[in-house]
């Protein structure tokens, strides 16, 4: 059955769109009139192209499959959709249909609309998902295929719900740490250039009209003053290929694990990136466990998860060796990147058969301590932004009252 985009005006005369499936154009301007909506464009989502000549329409596919993004949180809030529908028994296909008809984002629910048809046909949910890795990630599928194979799809979608929900707070917390710091830098740089490109000059015409030998600090100012306004283009030039060869270099194993070790090593920054990679790698774990994935499979996508190359590496050394028999703990404590208490821990989970609980005991520990050391970052990092953009107009500022204080004890002499 063909899955819709449409466009069109309810009873109240507001625009609403939306995505559904239907047998034929003719069908889905008739289902969607019961409902009180009057079509005013539509397109195949699959192919993109326009129905009845509705020529209105005929972008929709393309432009929603290039602009269309799946966000964490609405991934989230559309798993905790689904996990309350099958704790109310309503069916998976059932389920999915709702969900899409409610959701805001068009691609999840032509995503989600595509699943729903697969598994009609016959398909299994996992392997149906599998067709969309760009909106489900790999330890998505393998925990909702684990859930199918054990018939508790309905608490694997909870777990997978409290888990992108506590990701997507993770990186909510992370981003909004750092948007303050960032506008910042970007005001300062702003002002400085304004005051070097605009200002400065006006003031050296007036300088050198005055004769004498300036303050150093203002033959510095007027230096940079000058380099900032004949040099800018080869600046911004240099600037841009210093980040494609970054970029460039970022995407090589040899950068990646270069830069990931050096990240690991900053000050401040260093201990919570750590953190964060071993909060990921405790969660991640033991939602996989819980969920009824085989350790060796679950490691395989904690690698893949976890975000810093160097924590990655070791991960899959503990893999193979679990997978040659030996317990997790012994080559997590020999990669030496892995706080020991937090192996101790992982230990007795083993010993005592509560690994799963363990794990998310370390998790809830480690994610408080994420947001705490966020805290003591930000409170931080607002002042030291402030300070050092007040240096920077201080000094601009001392560099350009010095000569006219000089002027003004020469014109009294």
């Amino acid at each position: 059955m063909p899955v819709y985009e449409y466009r069109g005006v309810n009873k109240a005369g507001r625009e609403v769109k939306g995505v559904v499936d239907s047998d034929n154009p003719k069908s889905l301007k008739d289902d969607l009139k019961k409902q009180g909506v009057f079509v005013s464009s539509f397109a195949e989502a699959s192919s993109g192209g326009t129905g009845g000549g509705q020529g209105a329409g005929g972008d929709g596919g393309f432009l929603t499959r290039l602009t269309g993004r799946v966000k964490t949180a609405e991934l989230a809030e559309m798993t905790r959709l689904v996990a309350t529908l099958l704790k109310a028994n309503i069916s998976i296909v059932d389920s999915l249909a709702a969900v899409a008809r409610q959701s805001d984002n068009p691609r999840l629910s032509r995503v989600l609309n595509e699943v729903r048809r697969a598994v009609t046909e016959g398909k299994s949910l996992a392997g149906a998902m599998g067709e969309h890795p760009w909106v489900f990630p790999d330890l998505y599928i393998n925990m909702v295929r684990a859930g199918e194979s054990s018939g508790t799809l309905d608490q694997v979608f909870l777990r997978l719900a409290d888990f992108t929900e506590s990701q997507a707070r993770l990186r909510s917390r992370i981003m909004g740490a750092m948007t303050y710091p960032v506008i910042m830098l970007f005001l300062g740089t702003g002002v400085v250039s304004l005051l070097m490109a605009f200002v400065v000059p006006k003031l050296t015409v007036m300088f050198s009209e005055m004769g004498g030998k300036l303050p150093a600090i203002t033959r510095g100012l007027i230096a940079v003053s000058e380099f900032v306004q004949n040099w800018w283009h080869v600046s911004l030039g240099c600037l841009v290929l210093a980040a494609w060869l970054f970029a460039r270099y970022r995407k090589t194993d040899t950068g990646r694990k270069h830069l990931d070790r050096l990240l690991l090593r900053l000050p401040l920054f260093g201990g919570l990136m750590r953190l964060v990679g071993v909060a990921r790698f405790s969660r991640t774990l033991g939602t996989l466990l819980h969920s009824g994935v085989p350790i060796i499979t679950a490691l395989e996508i904690v690698k893949h998860v976890i975000g810093n190359s160097v924590l990655s590496d070791a991960v899959e050394a503990a893999r193979l060796s679990v997978k040659e028999g030996e317990a997790l703990g012994p080559p997590l404590l020999r990669s030496g990147q892995f706080p020991a208490m937090v192996v101790h821990m992982i230990t007795v989970g083993e010993q005592s058969g509560q690994l799963e609980e363990m794990l998310d005991n370390v998790a809830g520990a480690y994610e408080m301590q994420v947001d705490g050391k966020i805290n003591v970052l930000t409170a931080l990092l607002e002042p030291l932004m402030i300070v050092g953009m007040g240096v920077v107009v201080a000094l601009i500022v001392f560099a350009i009252l010095t000569p006219m204080l000089q002027m003004n004890e020469l014109l009294k002499g």
